[in-house]
This record gives C-alpha cells, structure tokens and sequence, in this order.
C-alpha cells in the first residue's frame, strides 16, 4: 500500500506541489527517504520517529519508504516533517488518507510532536489555492498563510492536534490572517533643514521610481534624506504587499504573520558580500535586490562596495529581475526597486573644501568615485550634490514641507502614471516607459526638443542617457499636472542629468 501526502518545494518566488509517497514493505525494519532530499529532509526520519514516540504511536517491524516526487527536484528544508509524518500515518491506518490527499502541508516537528513554524508559508497557500487544497501549517504560520483568501489554512500547534482534526474528534478552525501595519518609523522631511534641492530630487524619484545619486562631504545629510524616503511613498497596493510579502516570506522576515503596507526600504552595509545583495548562497535564497523589490534600496557609501558587487546591480536595474544561477538550481526573483546611493566626493570628503581637502586633491576625488564604473552611473537617472548645512541654518525652525504634503503630490503623480500606462505590458511607472510608449507619452515640444538636442550633442549624452531625461521630465511634468512636456520640464531633467561628477 502506498500513502500519499502533499507540500512544495520553492524555487525562487514559485512553490512547486511535491506528492509524499510512502509505502511499507516487508524487510529488515527501516526508515529511508529518497528524492533528492538535502541534509535537513533527511533528519526528518529521526525527528518523525521520535514525534511519533511522544505520542505513544509505534511504527511496523517494517521498512519505511519515503519517496519524493518529482524526484529530480531538489528538496530542500524542515517543513518536509508534517507531510511525511502524515503519509506514515496514513499508510499505517491511523488517519484517512482521502482526508489528506486533498489538503498541502508544511511544518517541523519538535522531538516531542509539536510543530515548530517554518519560511515559506504564504507561497505555500497560494500553491494550495491554485491546486484546490487545504493547507496545514503550524500555527504560528497560520496567520501569514491566511493572507491567501483563496485557500483555506488550518494552523495546528502540534502534530496531536493535526491528527485529532482529520480523525474527527476535533476540526481544526480556519486561521484568521494578521494584522496590517503601516509604520513608517516617524522620520518627516520636515526634520531636514535646507537641502531644498534634494528634497526636490527625492520627491522626482519619488514619484517615478528612478534611481538617485547623491555625493557630499561627510554629515551633508544624505543618509538622512535617504531613511525619509519612505515617508514620502505610497503605501503598497493589496496586489503589491501580497508579491513583496512573498519574498519576505522566503527570507523569515514577516513577523506574526502580519503583512506590512509599507514600502521596504534595505540598506546593506558596504562590506555586503555578492550573493546576500542579488541572491544566492545555501538555497539560491532572495537577496537584498529582491527583498527591495516594490521599494528602496539605499547603499551608502557606495565607491567602498566591492566592484563586482556593484557590477551585478547593472542588470537587476534595467530589468526588475534576477537570475540566481546555480550548479544545482536556477531562480529567478523580482527585484522591481529604486536604487538610492550616497558618495563622499572622495576618500577623505572634504574635495570642496581647500581649508580640509587632503593633499592629493583633486586628484583623489577621480580616483575614489572612479570606483563606480561608467555603465552603473549612467543607469542614475538623477545624480545631484548635496551641500553642507551651515550652523546658522541649523539653528533656524524648520520650514520645509512635511513628508504629508510631499506624499500627496507623489500619490497624484503616481496615480495619472497608472491611468497613462493601465495594462501596458511590464509598465506601471515612468521609470519602465521604453520604445513607442516613451516617445509617445514623454516627447517635448519644440522648445524641449531643440533644447534636449544641443544638450546630447553638448554633454556626449548616450542613448539610455536620452532616454532616461526624457522619463525624468514626463515626471516632473506629472507633478505639476502638466499633459505635455515642455521646455522647463526639460530643463529641470538635465539639470538633475549633467552634473559636475563625470557627466555622460
């Protein structure tokens, strides 16, 4: 006789169904799994056999067989231990196997029978909602899974608690899902004095999703700016948090099952290796790229992370995914973000400053922001200098705006930028506008145009360079309610394009 149970096995964001076979057969007693199992999968014997101890239940003077299938699929993790402890059970007869056929579990079991949460609890939930299952989880997963409306979770505290509940003697209730935060952690722009150009800067990247570039000498305020960043986004859409909270959710980051509205925001300190920052390592887990995705990625002090670091961020860029590649597994994650960087002018800071600047100035400014390769700085689409505050300025009131009132104006950008582009494939901001959709919704008038033409020839700007102007007016446009792109619209664009850093 051969039981069967269900669960899933994740690659990148997607949770492939995976059927839990076990058979009993005659032989020297034995408990085996196969199916390409990693070192976790194949504990779960032990931690199956003494669960099942706990609760005074003896295994046949058999051998077990745990098959996993599709068994060229690599199986990786603990949540393996519910499903195949279910398909023991049910091939020794204490539970109905017709019950457990039609429901997906995950979960790892405690030596003593209770069931420990585990990652990956909403993928799984939408895996059983696409198969028409019922999902069983531990029950401090069960309030994240239960996001998944479509598919019915049933959190259980222990594995006593899952067999009473399809033995009949007590149903387990459906999960209710967790709460919805929206915490933007109290940061207003309204706390940074003057620097009113970056606070413009920000509200175009805002608005448009474009990447931004700041340098500065040490305490101008760009981390500053940056950590409010947030407080001026639109909370994400249901669709949105849903896809992010995936990620999150393969990476152990949802706490109490709670889904947040707000935006991440990542910023991996510059020691970061390669694969904790695009994906990778033990698993082909999500990086920072993609756990930025739908957010912000800030990476301050940028010329000190390591060049091929910096390298694989040229592609994530332009195409809001990535490819973990592997000997033995191939993901692919979303990673749809806005990338905000922060540099000294160089190594010691202070380049602007003849009274401070160190003796090799300039000459040390080319070098250090020569760390950041030509092809990574032309994907900023807005690279601006951030001066420092005076000690008088510091002393006045604030009298900026606050981040409410900047959110607004972003919010209504944003909103004629979902009307424009509606069902546009692979197009939700003007940050994604390309081709014939870009030269029809971003083309300046005359004026704009004769002025964007002496400007390519003038600075030597390249053809993503052009391109990426052109999407930077069609913002700012939309934040001044604008239909067309004119000339001061353009005008703005270059300003934030052709800097005194290593202009294109």
């Amino acid at each position: 006789m051969v039981a069967r149970a269900y669960t899933v096995a994740f690659e990148g964001v997607e949770a492939r169904v995976v059927e839990v076979q076990c058979a009993l057969s005659a032989g020297v007693p034995a408990f085996s799994i196969v199916g390409l199992p990693d070192k976790a999968v194949s504990e779960a014997r032990d931690r199956v056999r003494a669960a099942l101890a706990a609760m005074a239940i003896a295994l046949p003077a058999k051998k077990v067989t745990v098959n996993l299938s599709p068994a060229d699929l690599p199986k990786e993790g603990s949540h393996f231990d519910l499903p195949i402890a279910l398909a023991l059970l049910a091939a020794i007869g204490v539970i109905p196997e017709d019950d457990i056929e039609g429901t997906l579990a995950l979960g790892e079991l405690s030596l003593d029978g209770s069931l420990v949460p585990v990652i990956g609890a909403l993928p799984a939930a939408m895996a059983a909602a696409e198969t028409d299952r019922a999902l069983v989880c531990p029950q401090a997963c069960g309030a994240e899974a239960a996001w998944v409306g479509a598919a019915k979770v049933l959190a259980a505290k222990s594995l006593a608690a899952v067999i009473q509940h399809f033995t009949g003697q007590s149903p387990l209730p459906p999960a209710d899902p967790g709460e919805v935060s929206e915490d933007i952690g109290g940061r207003d722009l309204s706390d940074v004095k003057g620097q009113e150009r970056a606070k413009r800067a920000l509200e175009i990247a805002a608005a448009g999703r474009h990447h931004l570039l700041m340098t500065g000498s040490p305490g101008s305020g760009k981390s500053m700016l940056a950590a409010r960043l947030p407080s001026i986004l639109p909370p994400l859409t249901p669709a949105e948090a849903l896809e992010t909270s995936m990620i999150q959710s393969l990476a152990g980051l949802i706490d109490e099952g709670g889904i947040s509205r707000t935006r991440p925001f990542r910023d991996p300190h510059h020691t970061a290796s390669m694969a904790s920052i695009v994906g990778g390592g033990r698993g082909a887990k999500p990086g920072e790229v993609s756990l930025a995705h739908n957010g912000v990625l800030f990476l301050d002090e940028l010329p000190e992370f390591a060049r091929p670091v910096l390298e694989t961020l040229r592609q994530p860029v332009e195409t809001g995914e990535v490819v973990v590649a592997r000997a033995n597994a191939h993901v692919r994650y979303p990673c749809r973000f806005m990338l905000i960087a922060a540099a000294n002018p160089c190594r010691c800071g202070y380049l602007a400053d003849a009274n401070r600047a160190c003796a090799k100035a300039p000459a040390c400014g080319e070098d250090y922001l020569g760390r950041i390769s030509g092809p990574l700085l032309d994907r900023f689409d807005l690279r601006i200098e951030v001066p420092v505050v005076s000690i008088s300025d510091l002393d006045m009131a604030p009298s900026g705006e606050s981040s409410a009132q900047i959110a607004t104006r972003v919010q209504a950008a944003r909103a004629l930028q979902a009307a424009r582009y509606g069902d546009s494939a692979g197009m939700l901001l003007n940050a994604d506008a390309e081709g014939k959709v870009l030269n029809e919704v971003a083309m300046p008038d005359a004026e704009g145009r004769a002025l964007l033409s002496k400007a390519a020839d003038r600075f030597g700007l390249s053809a993503r360079g052009y391109h990426r102007v052109l999407r930077v007016a069609r913002t700012i446009a939309d934040l001044a309610g604008s239909e067309a792109v004119r000339r001061p619209h353009l005008a703005e664009a270059l300003g934030y394009r052709i800097t005194t850093m290593r202009p294109d």
